[in-house]
C-alpha cells in the first residue's frame, strides 16, 4: 500500500499547516459553498463524535462549534479529504438558513466585478439583533467593540 493512501486512511494530516487545516462547508443538498473554516484535531474528532461541525476559532483560541451563538447549527452528513489530506469538506445540512454572522446563506455573498463587489443573495437574519453589543465591521468581521478579530467565526 502506497505512503499516501495509507495517510488517507488515517484521516486529515494535522501535522501539515501547523495543526489547522482549512474545512469547507457545503450544503449537501445544493453543493453550495457556505463557508470556510479551520479544523484542529480536537475540532475533527468532536465534529466526528458530534455529528455537527466544529471549528478551530483562531481568534478565540478554542473550540468553536458552530452556532454556539447564533443557533445555525451545522449538521454533518458526509466528510470528505482532499487528497493531500490537507484540506476538509463537510456536506452539512445548514440549520437556521445562514451559515455567514452577517446573515447571509454563505458567507460567499460578495461576487468581484469590474465595478466592485456586488452583494448577492438576502440576509436570513439581522446580525444586530442576533449578536447583540457586537458590530459587524466593513471587512464582514463581527466584533466586540473595537477589538479585531482575524476569523469571521461568529456563527
Amino acid at each position: 500500500m502506497s505512503e499516501k493512501r495509507e495517510r488517507a486512511e488515517q484521516g486529515p494530516d494535522f501535522a501539515k499547516c501547523e495543526g489547522l487545516l482549512p474545512a469547507i462547508a457545503q450544503d449537501a443538498a445544493t453543493g453550495e459553498v457556505l463557508m470556510m473554516a479551520y479544523m484542529s484535531p480536537e475540532s475533527y474528532a468532536e465534529t466526528l463524535r458530534t455529528g455537527e461541525a466544529v471549528y478551530y476559532s483562531r481568534s478565540r483560541k478554542r473550540l468553536w462549534r458552530k452556532g454556539e451563538e447564533s443557533g445555525n447549527l451545522q449538521l454533518v452528513r458526509a466528510i470528505y479529504i482532499d487528497c493531500d489530506c490537507d484540506t476538509v469538506l463537510l456536506k452539512v445540512e445548514q440549520v437556521g438558513g445562514a451559515a455567514c454572522h452577517e446573515g447571509y446563506k454563505s458567507c460567499f455573498f460578495r461576487r468581484v466585478t469590474p465595478g466592485g463587489l456586488e452583494t448577492e443573495g438576502e440576509r436570513v437574519f439581522d446580525p444586530a439583533q442576533v449578536y447583540g453589543g457586537q458590530r459587524v465591521a466593513h471587512s464582514g468581521e463581527a466584533t466586540p467593540s473595537r477589538q479585531t478579530k482575524t476569523d469571521s467565526d461568529l456563527g
